[in-house]
């Protein structure tokens, strides 16, 4: 998928068109037609089918719903992610990795990828639910990782009909599902009863009201939907965004030096806090980079339900349009030498379109979380980094796996060594 689409923009350019299955598709490649469809013209588009098909691993979270639904949902649930309240997770932020570097050995083996989903799974439970979930984390994240995978059937042309066979995969999903919704449940009827607020999203969540529509709060089944985007989403995009970080650093020890330094001059070995964010303008941009390359939102799709006009094309209703990260992102006119891993374009001045690179998204669905990755990604790493060191047991291009996020295909094997406190 990801070669297909690069190679279509680069023969054919800016726009492009072409059929799979019964649906046209147009691709967009262009900063402003890409500013015209998640900002300009986003009236005129719902989300695109194979995301809709997510609903049954989803719910109708933020993520999914759309209209008026999606504008309330998004209200509430805005207050919790405010930058005062987002500062405060960041010692709980620290704690758990903390906790993760303390348990690495040097010398060990790992799976970075593995390691990056509890560490972020962790993260995610605590922040939204202050539940401690890490003696659980493996069983959650098994059946986290299950229901994720059942996405690529949602890009398959007549792929949804594979989930009403009697498939093992199915019973497993079922299975899955059933566990990661009556965790959340259970969370959310927990603290229910108790009335407690206790700082985190889920208190938040479960004290909105809707002040500009009809007053109401949340109703379970709408807390639990959002619950579940945030629980999949928040960790997911984190850890591969983590993953792939360390996959190149180990790839540029020059980078990585450079970002030590950084740490070094910084932190001198102390745990980072919220106000060492803003301190840390290069690992900052060695994430951005990371996120340019690998962005773990890879493409964006749309589903035309008025007709209206992107890049001076006229697109017809119930045709899909994709915005594509992978293939904007490495684009040489607006990022030269694009292949090359170089965190310094994203020091000083800034000269390039908004949307030669939007890893969050843009427009009013943005995603909402925004803040708290950023935040979350610079504490985690900068915790784990000061102290530690990973070195690819195999440095060959990565195998990706393009699925409702971009993440790696296989395992990702690393050598851990211990970081001397003279380089700390």
């Amino acid at each position: 998928m990801l070669g297909y689409l690069t190679k279509l923009s680069r023969e054919f350019g800016d726009a492009v068109s072409f059929r799979a299955g019964l649906r046209r598709f147009y691709l967009f490649n262009d900063p402003e037609a890409i500013r015209q469809v998640l900002v300009t013209h986003e009236n005129c588009f719902i989300k695109g089918p194979a995301l809709r098909k997510a609903s049954d691993m989803l719910g109708k979270g933020l993520l999914i719903s759309e209209g008026n639904f999606h504008q309330r949902q998004r209200r509430l649930a805005q207050p919790a992610f405010h930058p005062q309240r987002v500062a405060g997770y960041a010692n709980a932020m620290t704690q758990i990795a903390t906790r993760l570097g303390n348990r690495w050995q040097d010398g060990q083996t790992v799976d970075l990828h593995e390691q990056m989903m509890q560490l972020t799974l962790a993260v995610v439970a605590k922040t939204l639910f202050d539940a401690d979930v890490e003696s659980d984390v493996e069983a959650i994240g098994k059946a986290m990782d299950i229901s994720v995978g059942m996405f690529k059937r949602a890009m398959i042309p007549f792929g949804q009909l594979l989930n009403y066979l009697p498939l093992p995969s199915n019973v497993r999903f079922w299975k899955a599902r059933r566990m990661l919704w009556g965790k959340i449940a259970e969370f959310i009827q927990q603290r229910r009863d108790s009335g407690v607020d206790r700082g985190d999203l889920l208190s938040m969540l479960l004290r909105a009201t809707d002040s500009e529509g009809d007053g109401s709060a949340m109703s379970d089944v709408q807390l639990r939907d959002e619950c579940i985007t945030l629980f999949t989403a928040g960790h997911e995009t984190t850890a591969n965004a983590l993953t792939f970080t360390w996959y190149l650093l180990s790839q540029n020890p020059d980078v990585e030096k450079e970002m030590h330094e950084e740490l070094r001059s910084v932190l001198h070995g102390r745990v980072p806090t919220a106000e060492d964010v803003a301190k840390l303008p290069y690992m900052k941009a060695v994430l951005a980079e990371s996120m340019r390359l690998y962005p773990p939102a890879w493409a964006i799709g749309r589903e035309v339900i008025t007709e209206c006009e992107v890049g001076g094309y006229a697109l017809p209703r119930g045709a899909v349009v994709l915005v594509c990260q992978w293939v904007t992102h490495r684009d040489a006119r607006y990022w030269p030498d694009p292949l090359h891993f170089d965190p310094n374009r994203w020091l000083g001045k800034i000269d390039r379109p908004r949307y030669a690179y939007f890893p969050f998204g843009g427009g009013s669905r943005a995603c909402i979380g925004e803040s708290f990755a950023w935040m979350e990604s610079i504490l985690l790493m900068a915790t784990l980094a000061q102290q530690w060191q990973a070195q690819l047991l195999d440095p060959s291009p990565l195998v990706l796996q393009p699925s409702i996020t971009l993440r790696p295909r296989f395992s990702v094997k690393a050598r851990l060594s211990r970081r001397s406190p003279s380089a700390q």
